[in-house]
C-alpha cells in the first residue's frame, strides 16, 4: 500500500493517547471552528468536518454541543492555528499542529520538549520541500461501489490517489482540493469517516526499533501538551 495507508496506520499506533487526551483537543478544533465560521454546521463546512471528525474518535455528542456552544461565549478566548517545524534525532523530522490562545506558552512549551528531548526547532518554512500537505479522506467501501469507477468520478475535483484495505478507502488530494472532494463526495452520498488535512513527507527514513523508541519519546511529549493537535513526521 501506499504512503498514505502507511501514514494512517503509524498514526493509529499512538496519537493522543487516551481519551482524557483526545475529547480536549477535538473540542478546542470544534470551538475554533464554530467561532470562525458560526455554529451551524449545515453553513460552516469546518465545523461540519471537526464534528466529522470527532464522532469518528466517538467524542459524546454532549461534548460536541458543549465546544459549540463555548464558541458563543463571551470569556471564551480566541484561538488561532500554529504550526512548528523542528529536527528531531537519527535525522527524523517534525511538523508541530498546534491549536492555542496563547502563542507565547505555546511557543516556549514547544522549545522547552524540544529541547530536554534533543529537539530543535527549526526556521519555519525550512521543510518546505520536505513535505505536502494533503487532504485525506476515509470512507467505509459499500458493496455497490467499484473502486476504478470512483476514481474516475473523483478525478476532475483534484484525486491524486485512492486506495483500499480491509474495506476502508482513503483518498488523498493536493490541500487546495479539500473543498472540491467534499462536495464531490456529497454529490455522491458517500457518507466520510474522517476528512484531515495532513502533512506527509515527500521522502520518508526507516529507523531501528532503538531509533523509534529515541524518537518516539519526543513525539509523545510534544502530543502530552494541551494545545499541540498533531505531529507528522518523516518516519516510514
Amino acid at each position: 500500500m501506499g504512503r498514505a495507508f502507511e501514514y494512517r496506520k503509524a498514526a493509529k499506533l499512538k496519537r493522543w493517547g487516551n481519551m482524557s487526551k483526545v475529547f480536549p483537543k477535538l473540542a478546542k478544533i470544534i470551538t475554533m471552528a464554530a467561532k470562525d465560521g458560526g455554529c451551524d454546521p449545515d453553513m460552516n463546512p469546518k465545523l461540519r468536518t471537526a464534528i466529522l471528525n470527532a464522532k469518528a474518535e466517538n467524542m459524546p455528542k454532549d461534548n460536541i454541543e458543549a465546544a459549540i456552544k463555548r464558541a458563543t461565549a463571551k470569556d471564551t478566548a480566541s484561538m488561532t492555528e500554529v504550526f512548528f517545524e523542528a529536527k528531531a534525532l537519527h535525522g527524523v523530522l517534525l511538523f508541530i499542529e498546534c491549536a492555542t490562545d496563547n502563542n507565547t506558552r505555546t511557543v516556549a512549551n514547544v522549545k522547552s520538549i524540544l529541547n530536554k528531548n534533543n529537539g530543535e526547532l527549526l526556521t519555519n518554512g525550512s521543510l518546505e520541500f520536505m513535505f505536502s500537505r494533503k487532504a485525506i479522506f476515509e470512507f467505509h467501501k459499500t458493496d455497490d461501489m467499484d473502486i476504478e469507477e470512483l476514481e474516475l468520478e473523483l478525478i476532475d475535483s483534484g484525486l491524486e490517489e485512492i486506495e483500499e484495505e480491509d474495506n476502508i478507502v482513503l483518498v488523498s488530494a493536493d490541500y487546495k482540493d479539500f473543498g472540491n472532494l467534499q462536495h464531490a463526495f456529497d454529490n455522491l452520498s458517500i457518507d466520510i469517516k474522517k476528512a484531515e488535512l495532513q502533512y506527509i513527507a515527500n521522502t520518508t527514513i526507516t529507523l531501528s526499533d532503538k531509533e523509534l523508541e529515541d524518537v518516539h519519546k519526543i513525539i509523545d511529549r510534544l502530543d502530552d501538551d494541551e494545545d499541540v493537535q498533531h505531529v507528522f513526521s518523516n518516519i516510514a
